[in-house]
């Protein structure tokens, strides 16, 4: 045998050795790769994003996209260093270790759990943004959310309770009643006005002290809105927050006259607050993939992310920039309209 022959064939062995090893070589990485994407003024499952009732609708064109990431790995199905290889030769898929989404106190599935919780408050959010930016008015309530076993909690309160008062003091906001409780010193009594059913209650308990030294009493709460219309989303399996912009501009959409796209293939994403504030997100890369790969020519991109997007845009896709639900609006208007700037990542 020739040695040059003797050469591929060892080599032919070592490829072959480390192929059968890396299928059986688990890792401790997470390949993010581009999602499937959602018209939010379209249908899944055949039935609609948005659904809207009790209040006047209007005909819509073009589609407003969410835009997701998909992963393989995790805790309790990592991948293997193969898969792991192709994800770091792939420009459009990352490969990230696995702490990154998966902390070490937490398990797969209460990650998955979260992103859930996470995807209704931000169906909420979404929903009064789009009331506040349209001045349609709407109220809150603050509902307690877990009860902590152990702390002066436990037992009074009850999850679902809606907290009116504190110590006779009106709340209308979790951080104010957060603040109420520190007021108090460690041991001190405090008072709590809620309503549970059709009861009205004053529940006083002791405070305890926090790992920070400050007053607590064991409990965590929640915004619940009461809108004037219903709204119901419907995404199917998508989780996590970074859909707000889009649901808030999809649900704008339908409740006013004319075509927010003019027609166009927006796609887009971003946190949103009931303020309006477009907050930034993770998987960029793979959200602008999935996007153009959808057809999308333009992508709304919250500010925070603009630098990391710009260096790798598709080709195709127009970066707008979106610091607000009302700086989106106008930025599509301009758009639609040809009259009026449009923000531009390019520009800082």
């Amino acid at each position: 045998m020739s040695r040059r022959a003797l050469t591929l064939l060892v080599s032919g062995f070592l490829v072959l050795a480390l192929g059968i090893v890396g299928a059986f070589v688990d890792v401790p990485y997470v390949v993010l790769s581009p999602g499937p994407t959602e018209n939010t003024l379209g249908e899944v499952d055949k039935k609609p994003v948005i659904t809207i009732s009790g209040r006047e609708t209007y005909p819509t064109s073009g589609s407003l996209r969410l835009v997701t990431v998909a992963y393989q790995g995790g805790p309790n199905s990592k991948i293997d260093l193969l898969t792991a290889l192709r994800g770091w030769i792939d420009p459009s898929v990352a490969v990230v270790p696995q702490e990154t989404i998966f902390a070490p106190d937490r398990t797969q599935k209460q990650v998955e759990e979260e992103n859930v919780a996470e995807m209704t408050s931000s169906q909420d959010n979404a929903t009064a943004a789009a009331l506040n930016e349209l001045k349609i008015p709407y109220s809150t309530v603050i509902s307690v959310r877990t009860v902590q076993k152990g702390q002066p909690a436990d037992g009074k309160l009850k999850v679902g309770d809606k907290i009116t008062a504190v110590d006779g003091r009106p709340m209308v906001d979790v951080e104010e009643v957060g603040k109420a409780v520190r007021e108090h010193k460690p041991g001190e009594p405090v008072t709590f006005t809620v309503t549970r059913g059709d009861d009205q209650l004053d529940v006083t308990l002791q405070t305890a002290k926090g790992e920070q030294g400050q007053s607590r009493v064991g409990v965590t709460m929640q915004r619940e809105y009461k809108f004037p219309f219903d709204v119901d989303i419907n995404v199917g399996d998508v989780g996590g927050p970074s859909a707000g912009l889009m649901f808030s501009l999809g649900i704008l959409d339908k409740l006013t006259k004319g075509e927010l796209t003019g027609g166009k293939q927006i796609a887009g994403t971003g946190t949103i607050t009931p303020e309006g504030q477009v907050g930034p997100i993770g998987g960029i890369a793979q959200k602008m993939v999935g996007a153009r790969k959808a057809g999308a020519t333009v992508f709304l991109t919250p500010a925070g992310n603009c630098a990391e997007a710009v260096k790798g845009a598709p080709d195709g896709l127009r970066l707008v920039k979106a610091e607000t639900l009302h700086s989106a609006v106008q930025a599509l208007d301009a758009l639609r309209t040809g009259k009026g700037k449009v923000p531009s990542c390019d520009a800082g």
